[in-house]
């Protein structure tokens, strides 16, 4: 009985020590797994605002995302929008650069953060856009709503077409500059994202402006001429590398937000932190993902250097058509892969029948990295190809054959 006592013993204790080393092995093994949960790898990024995205900007990949779809108040960040109108009418040529800008009363009477413009005044389209980016300026915004649409109220309703344009489907604006404490107006991180990207994309000269750390514009009124000082409200342009813009935001009900773009080695990251607690918790937070995506992303760029072979056209005395890439491709990579095995096929229609519009699809591009298709990008006719009517064959065969009569002789 006592043997068979102590082999109990034995065996129990056996077990408790079994127990103790496969616990202690397991936390060697797997440090980071905590009563259960997996590993967290260490490129993860974890932000304290509640709201944030981080996404690339030739590509539209979203890398990183927090709470990206949720309606809160974005403050300043506002005249991304105001500043996207701007330079549609300045490509349009509704205004230029040059086109002096007054201030109405309205326009002078905005609170919070402003440039002190004076009823009356007149400022450059150029330095107002300045005015807007550089320093925030609610009544530079006012003024340049009410020079490219009559009224403030006009131009809103423009900003809101223009977002749903672009698909931003948690976003509503009552006024041009984030000043409004309405509940009506309102975005999310991933819509801040998606018009800083159209802003920074399609007008890049955007970011001449959004990088600057100080300038000076200069008032002139009927009391004479002041210089008045602009400084970024992005503290990023200085502190991080890389960092060219965009624009903070901060009101009482909205917290601090900001939407950051920064370039290294060919890559363009949007980074948007959205109803931070304080200035500096959305300006780590804003660090803190293009850190984590810059040491993710690489890129794969084709600029289409060769050649494209013109396709035949029927029904036309022209016979064929040159084409032409639709688009520069990108093929954004967080996974760590080479993009040595990259590779690009062509694939052509055998023909296309007049009429022909320049634009019109005539085969494609496909991409593949290590076998699998990663993309495409579509080939287009580069011109138009009418359809030829009897007259104009009668009219080609007639030169043909007179071409043909000096050739032999």
């Amino acid at each position: 009985m006592e043997s068979e006592s102590m082999r109990n013993k034995l065996f129990y204790l056996f077990i408790v020590g079994l127990s103790l080393i496969c616990m202690v092995g397991g936390l060697m093994v797997f440090p980071g797994r905590v009563y259960g949960q997996e590993q967290v790898s260490e490129s993860t990024v974890q932000i304290a605002a509640p709201h944030g995205v981080l996404m690339e900007a030739a590509t539209g990949k979203v890398i990183f995302e927090k709470e990206k779809d949720v309606e809160v108040s974005p403050a300043s960040i506002t005249k991304i929008m105001t500043l996207i109108l701007i330079f549609d009418a300045l490509e349009e040529g509704k205004i230029t650069m040059e086109d002096e800008v007054t201030t109405s009363a309205y326009a002078k009477s905005m609170g919070g953060s402003q440039v002190f413009l004076e009823e009356g005044e007149k400022q450059t389209v150029e330095t107002m856009i300045k005015c807007i980016v550089i320093a925030s300026g609610n009544d530079a915004s006012v003024a340049m709503a009410e020079h490219i649409s009559g009224s403030e109220e006009a131009f809103v309703q423009a900003m809101n077409q223009r977002a749903e344009r672009l698909g931003m489907e948690h976003t509503h604006f009552v006024d041009c500059c984030g000043l409004t404490e309405s509940k009506d107006h309102y975005s999310s991180a991933f819509d801040v994202a998606l018009m800083s990207r159209e802003l920074v994309t399609h007008y890049p000269k955007i970011l001449e402006y959004s990088s600057i750390w100080m300038d000076t514009i200069t008032h002139v009124t009927a009391r004479g001429s002041s210089g008045f000082g602009l400084t970024n409200t992005n503290k990023l342009i200085r502190s991080y590398e890389g960092c060219v813009g965009l624009k903070t935001g901060s009101t009482s009900i909205a917290k601090y937000c900001v939407s950051t773009v920064a370039v290294r080695d060919g890559i363009t990251l949007i980074s948007v932190v959205m109803t931070a607690p304080d200035p500096k918790v959305r300006f780590k937070d804003a660090a803190a993902m293009l850190d984590h995506g810059f040491s993710k992303c690489s890129m794969y760029v084709d600029e289409h250097t060769e050649e494209l072979k013109e396709i035949p056209v029927k029904k036309t005395v022209k016979g064929s058509v040159s084409c032409d890439f639709s688009d520069t491709f990108y093929y954004l990579d967080t996974e760590g892969r080479s993009m040595e095995g990259m590779e690009k096929e062509i694939h052509m229609k055998k023909s296309l029948t007049a009429p022909v519009k320049a634009g019109d699809t005539a085969g494609k591009a496909v991409y593949l990295l290590d076998g699998r298709e990663v993309g495409s990008v579509k080939i287009v006719a580069a011109e138009d190809v009418p359809a030829s009517s009897y007259l104009d064959y009668l009219i080609y065969l007639s030169m043909r054959a007179v071409f043909l009569a000096f050739a032999v002789r």
